[in-house]
């Protein structure tokens, strides 16, 4: 075992024992490296609901971006997969254990999962986490890449475009996540203020909106216009494209903030009006940018379909309208915005819109046709479809 994980395993942050003490575990209970539990045990029905949902669309967007690779030498999706699970292992461990990685002065924990039927590091990282990354980056990109945003309007907007569609589809399972006891925030954290009801504003705007715009840049700029141009990266190109891609989104989802961080530092009123405004500033670029798209293409067609991604984005949100008129009740019957049961609940507007927002999405995809007034029937195995030509 390396010193890290040694260090890791070895220690439980007090605000970590706390949060996992709410939720109804401790870290002597939660296990090794790796831990697997029979999902009738969890907290409720919800939690092996969202981790079968999430996991089973990561694992058929892992297999389809492979099949594409071999069959149609297009590397975007396999690269766009591994580049946000390579995101996920550089910026999530030391959230986990800051006093492993030396910055607990500095950081302390922000927030605590639930334990699932698959948890990694000692009950820090449940697998649906470890796929909720690739999978929710796959669900944003190619939408925006069947509305041929990225070919018409450049990386920029097109990465702006992924960020706006992320957030939607993200932010509905953000805002239910801490009533159904899914992971719990440590509200009187800094680095998790303002709260926007139970969801922390940096949460809302950097993890919904600015990293996946910060990846989907960098995955069309390293491989995405190369495909779009026709040339074939060998193997190992792929995989230090891959590697950078990681590096740089995670670097992106520093400098993106910076406004918010730097100009907010002293109030967290301003910080957060910042951080609002930056999420205007990438919802009114997105908007009129996937309108004009989708007028275009649903008279021309479109050259490229995913209909993997046109049907599990539909289960997604049929699976969380389920998940959501489940909560409720118990949502409506809340007092100073807690349950009877004391957990947070989100905000029901806001989730609304985002609801709708992607169903709009989910809509605007299943009305294209393929171009030349048919869809492509082997794209049924998301394998088949033209690049869009780059711009």
């Amino acid at each position: 075992m390396t010193p890290i994980l040694r260090a890791a395993s070895d220690h439980c942050a007090p605000t970590f024992d706390q949060l996992a003490k709410s939720l109804g575990f401790s870290c002597d209970s939660a296990g090794g490296l790796v831990e697997v539990r029979n999902p009738l045990t969890l907290e409720n029905w919800t939690l092996p609901v969202l981790e079968t949902t999430v996991v089973l669309g990561s694992v058929l967007a892992l297999i389809l971006a492979v099949v594409r690779l071999r069959r149609q030498g297009d590397p975007t999706n396999l690269v766009l997969w591994f580049g946000a699970t390579a995101y996920l292992f550089i910026i999530e461990p030391p959230l986990y254990f800051p006093a492993a990685f030396g910055i607990s002065e500095h950081v302390d924990t922000m927030f605590a999962h639930n334990v699932f039927t698959v948890d990694f590091l000692w009950g820090r990282l449940p697998l649906y986490i470890v796929a909720i990354y690739p999978f929710m980056a796959t669900i944003a990109y190619e939408i925006v890449r069947m509305l041929g945003v990225f070919g018409r309007y450049g990386a920029l907007v097109g990465a702006t475009c992924v960020g706006f569609v992320h957030h939607a589809f993200y932010e509905i399972f953000d805002h239910i996540g801490p009533q159904l006891r899914w992971w719990e925030w440590t509200t009187d954290n800094p680095l998790n203020q303002p709260m926007f009801d139970s969801v922390p504003l940096p949460s809302v705007v950097v993890f919904a909106a600015l990293w996946p715009m910060s990846l989907a840049y960098c995955v069309y700029r390293f491989v995405g216009r190369r495909v779009d141009a026709g040339i074939r990266m060998p193997g190992l190109e792929l995989v230090w494209r891959t590697v950078v891609i990681g590096l740089l989104a995670s670097l992106g989802t520093f400098i993106l903030p910076l406004p918010a961080t730097v100009l907010g530092m002293g109030s967290t009123t301003v910080r957060g009006t910042i951080y609002a405004l930056e999420l205007v500033a990438v919802t009114l670029v997105a908007i009129p940018a996937l309108y004009r798209r989708w007028a275009d293409l649903r008279h021309e067609g479109s050259p490229y379909l995913n209909n993997f991604v046109r049907a599990y984005s539909v289960l997604y949100l049929l699976v969380f309208a389920i998940l959501w008129a489940a909560a409720l009740p118990d949502f409506l019957d809340a007092t100073n915005g807690r349950t009877a049961n004391g957990d947070p609940i989100g905000n029901l507007w806001y989730t609304l819109a985002c609801f709708l927002i992607a169903i709009l999405c989910s809509a605007a995809v299943l009305t294209l046709a393929r171009r030349g007034g048919r869809t492509d029937p082997a794209a049924a195995e998301g394998v088949r479809g033209t690049s869009v030509p780059s711009s």
